[in-house]
Formats: C-alpha cells, structure tokens, sequence
C-alpha cells in the first residue's frame, strides 16, 4: 500500500470514528476532535507495539546470526527504536487526518538536518567511523590497544567514542575518527604474541654459551610456548656490546601477563649470566687528546 493509501485509511478510520461518536449524540465538532484523537492514539499504539514486538527483535536476530558484539547491539536497538516512534507517530498524525503537518514536517525536519550536518561535522566524522569500527571490528570490548604513543584496554565503544582505561587507571574518551584515521595495533587479537627481548654481552664474552643460556631459560618457563620454538638471533655489534634477540611466544596475551611473563624471563637470565661471569656491558666514551693549559697566573694567598 501506497504512502498516500495509508493516509486515506486512516482519514477514513479518523471519520468513522467520529460519524459513531456523532451517532451517539456528541456535537459534529466535538466528534471531529475526538475521532480525530481516537485514530491518533489507536494507529500510534498499534504501529509503536507492533514495532517494538516485531520489527526490534528481528533485527536483534539478525545481529546475533551475524555474530555481532553485544556492545554494537545495543546502539543499534535504541536507533531502531527512535524509527519505530518516528513512523508510529507519522502514521498516526495521518490516520488523524493531517497529510499537510506531514508535508511541513518533513520539510522542517530537511532543513534541520542540512543544518545540523554543517553545524556537526566532526560528530558526524565519529558517527561513520564508529559503523566502521563495527563493521570491521579492529577490536572488541576488553582488548589491548595501541594508537598514537597511547595504549590501554577498550572497556566501551559507542557510535561517537571509544572509551579506554590505561595501565596507569585513567580513562580516555577517544573519538572514533582517531581510530580510524590513523594505524591501530590489537597484540591480543590473534590469541598469541611474540616478544622479542634484547640481551647484550661484552665482545669477550662467548656468544654461543649466551646463547645457550637464553634458549634454556625460556624453555623452562611456564608461560612461554613450545611451539613455535624461542629462537634467539645476533641482531647488533654496538659500541661496547653485542646483542642477541630472543624471540619468544607467549599465549593469550594481556597487558599484565606480557610485563610479568617479560620481566621474569629477564630476571632469570640475568641470573644466569652471572652465574656463567657473562658481563652486560653498559654504553662507555674513551676520550682522547691533550690538555694545554696557558699564561698560568700567580697564584696568590688569600689574605686573613
């Protein structure tokens, strides 16, 4: 049924009503008015609850098949909600007989919105990248990010802002745009992740009992994987050292297990270094040359 066929039922369901009240020995006027009313409340009740009863939950099944995050629902479920009051309130301002307040009110309401959309660009710059942070998920609800030198873990995600807790307890309301926009490392989004720790040993000490050593104590520890394998590689000849990188597996990583996991594995070489005397030099400056120093002066006593 046409846009303009609803209108004619319900002016019709608006007359009806009130050619019964006049039947019944109401005043034409009065009968108009209340009829008028009557179709108001009855196609707004019966359109808002069909609304809510029907078309809500569907949508709310269709989300889940497609195994959308509760926090991207809920967003959702009140903008629906907003449609289904704004066409039950349209359809009811028609069953009561006004096409032309319909007419001026979507007028009114395209102006509004030309507005709006000058007067709020940024927010409507979040509001998009939001959808996309929904549709693309670069993370959830409880992950560990990193974005522009900042990092925490996502406690909320709305259209407008993302909300992060640091490792440091201070909040951060972010705008979607900003993560978007710009490069967004997840460590945690595929279950496990690498460190890589760099260990440095003076240019006298053996490389491959170091080696040893850094292998050894990350197969004993408990929250480094197996598989795949530590693997330990000379990356550097420094200044006054020479680095070997461990690289290490750890599984279903957060914040707190990498810092504990990291300084653990850390401390338990250094140990082991000392054990082996292997030294971990610190960076030093040999300075050449001479000193001359001219027209030394007569040093005289100072007086009493």
């Amino acid at each position: 049924m046409s846009f303009g066929g609803a209108l004619q039922v319900g002016v019709g369901l608006s007359g009806s009503i009130s050619r019964f009240l006049a039947g019944i020995g109401l005043p034409d006027t009065a009968a108009g008015l209340l009829g008028q009313l009557f179709a108001f409340l009855a196609v707004f009740v019966g359109a808002y609850l069909a609304g809510r009863n029907v078309l809500i939950p569907l949508v709310n099944r269709m989300m889940v098949s497609r195994d959308l995050e509760p926090h991207a629902r809920r967003p959702i479920r009140r903008l629906i909600a907003v449609l289904v009051g704004f066409a039950a309130i349209t359809a009811a301002f028609g069953a009561a007989g006004y096409p032309d307040f319909l007419r001026s009110l979507a007028t009114i309401a395209a102006a509004a919105t030309l507005a709006i959309g000058f007067a709020m660009q940024d927010v409507l710059q979040n509001f998009v990248a939001g959808i996309f942070i929904y549709t693309d998920k670069p993370f959830k609800i409880g992950d560990w990010i990193k974005w522009d030198g900042n990092s925490g873990i996502v406690e909320d995600i709305s259209f407008r802002v993302t909300r992060v807790k640091t490792f440091d307890n201070e909040l951060l309301t972010v705008p979607n745009s900003q993560l978007t926009d710009g490069v967004i490392k997840n460590p945690v989004a595929k279950g496990t992740l690498r460190l890589q720790v760099p260990f440095g040993i003076g240019y006298d000490d053996d490389i491959e009992t170091a080696t040893d050593i850094i292998l050894e104590e990350a197969r004993t520890h408990e929250d480094i994987l197996e598989d795949p394998a530590p693997s330990v590689r000379l990356t550097e000849l420094g200044d006054s050292s020479v680095t070997l990188t461990s690289r290490i597996w750890i599984d279903d990583p957060s914040r707190s297990d990498f810092v504990r996991t990291r300084g653990e594995y850390v401390q338990t070489v250094k140990r082991r270094f000392d054990d082996e005397d292997i030294n971990i030099p610190y960076p030093n400056r040999t300075l050449g040359g001479e000193l001359t120093v001219s027209g030394p002066g007569e040093v005289e006593p100072a007086g009493e």
